[in-house]
C-alpha cells in the first residue's frame, strides 16, 4: 500500500507499542503465548489500514491474530483503530511477508489471509503475485495441513492466475465465487472492498486448503513473460 509519508509517524507508532511486535522472529514457535487461551491462529497479509483486521479480531475474540503490512503508515493507521477498540487478541508486524518462515514455525498456523494483494500485472512480475507458487509453498510449511488461505481480490486475472496456481500445486480449492456480494454483502470487507463493491465491482474468492507440496517447475521463459 502507497501512502503519503507521515511527519508524526514515530509519534504514533509509539503510543501503540503495546500492539507492535517489534522482534517477531524471537517468537518464532511461540506466538500463542501472547494469548494462552487462544483457539486458533490467523495471519492477515497486507492489513492495511486494519478495517478487516479489526473487525475479523472482535468477530473472532478466540483467535490471536498477526496483522502483518509492509508500509508502516497504513500499519500505524490499523494499530490506532484497534487500539481505539480496545482489542487484545491482535497484534501488527512490519515486515515482508517472503520472510513468513523466519517469523512463523512449520504447523503454527490455522488460517492466513490474503486480502486484495498488488496484482503485478505485467508476466515477468508473476514471481511477486503473493498467490504465486513460490509464495503458497512458504504458506504451506507454516499453515498446519488442513489449514486454510482465504484469498480476497478485485481482480479478475489476478484470480484466474492464482485458482491456475491452486492447481497446479494439488491443492483443494473451497467456496469459489467470482462475484462474492452478488446477493447481499458476505462477510467482514476491507475498506478497499468497500469502495469497489459501491462501484459495481465483482469481488473474487475463495479458500485453498494447505498441505504438503512438491514445488511444480517453473514453465520455460518465453519473450511474452518479458512484455
Amino acid at each position: 500500500m502507497r501512502m503519503r509519508r507521515m511527519r508524526n509517524l514515530e509519534p504514533r507508532m509509539e503510543r501503540c507499542a503495546a500492539l507492535r511486535i517489534a522482534q517477531p522472529e524471537a517468537r518464532k514457535g511461540a506466538w500463542r503465548d501472547l494469548m494462552p487461551g487462544c483457539t486458533r491462529l490467523w495471519v492477515e497479509v497486507g492489513c492495511g489500514k486494519g478495517k478487516f483486521t479489526a473487525e475479523t479480531a472482535q468477530a473472532n475474540p478466540d483467535v490471536l491474530l498477526i496483522a502483518v503490512e509492509r508500509c508502516r503508515e497504513a500499519m500505524v493507521v490499523a494499530m490506532e483503530k484497534a487500539q481505539a477498540m480496545g482489542l487484545t487478541n491482535v497484534f501488527f508486524i512490519d515486515m515482508d511477508v517472503a520472510n513468513i518462515e523466519e517469523i512463523f514455525a512449520p504447523g503454527e498456523l490455522d488460517r492466513l489471509f490474503i486480502n486484495f494483494p498488488d496484482p503485478w500485472p505485467r508476466k515477468k512480475n508473476a514471481k511477486r503475485r503473493l498467490t504465486h507458487r513460490g509464495f503458497l509453498d512458504k504458506y504451506c510449511r507454516v499453515v498446519r495441513e488442513g489449514g486454510e488461505i482465504h484469498f480476497k481480490t478485485d481482480n479478475a486475472p489476478l484470480f484466474e492466475f492464482s485458482v491456475e496456481e491452486f492447481a497446479a500445486c494439488g491443492l483443494e480449492v473451497k467456496n469459489l465465487t467470482r462475484d462474492l456480494h452478488a446477493n447481499g454483502v458476505v462477510g467482514i470487507m476491507t475498506g478497499y472492498e468497500e469502495k469497489f463493491h459501491a462501484l459495481g465491482t465483482p469481488i473474487n474468492r475463495c479458500e485453498v486448503v494447505c498441505k504438503p507440496f512438491v514445488l511444480p517447475p517453473e514453465e520455460k521463459k518465453t519473450k511474452s513473460e518479458e512484455a
